[in-house]
């Protein structure tokens, strides 16, 4: 114990020392700038300036284009255009779906399988749209057994908070 008590003293003493910083002028020796310092203060203002400098290059990579550099960051600009090529190609995609429909039937007008009178381009543009499935958002009866359990759940643990509560006011 006493020996890790005279290690302590002795680092508190090296951490907490005075020592003095001077810049001299070499030819005429003469002193410009004087500063007393000990090791701690030191330490304490290059830990300060570490996370000052890690801070003030977050911030500038953050907020500025230049996270455009970094491998895996993308431009603003770059999304933009991406949703919208997206967008326009999924339009146009459906637009060739339906003239290949009406291309089609024309064909097989052309060919003589239809006959022109039953021949119409709303039909075929109305054939071709797909309709949206019917989904059936009823509860099952799992579901309703299992909000039933729930329930129950939740009433014998208000059930037994109360008593709790009331167990305490007494």
């Amino acid at each position: 114990m006493s020996e890790k008590r005279l290690k302590r003293k002795k680092l508190k003493n090296k951490l907490f020392t005075k020592n003095r910083l001077v810049i001299l002028n070499e030819e005429s020796f003469e002193e410009i700038f004087s500063l007393k310092l000990n090791l701690m203060n030191v330490f304490v203002v290059a830990t300060l300036g570490a996370i000052l400098l890690i801070s003030i290059t977050t911030f500038i990579i953050a907020f500025t284009p230049l996270r455009e550099y970094i491998p895996g960051y993308s431009s603003s600009q770059l999304k933009s255009d991406a949703t919208k090529l997206a967008l326009k190609s999924d339009s146009l995609t459906k637009a060739l779906k339906k003239n290949e429909v009406y291309i089609q039937s024309i064909q097989k007008v052309l060919n003589g399988q239809l006959e022109y009178a039953k021949f119409n381009k709303d039909s075929i543009l109305n054939n071709d749209e797909e309709p949206e499935p019917q989904l059936d958002l009823n509860p099952s009866k799992e579901e309703l057994e299992l909000r039933k359990s729930i329930a129950e759940e939740e009433k014998k643990a208000a059930q037994l908070s109360k008593t709790k509560e009331k167990s305490t006011k007494k």
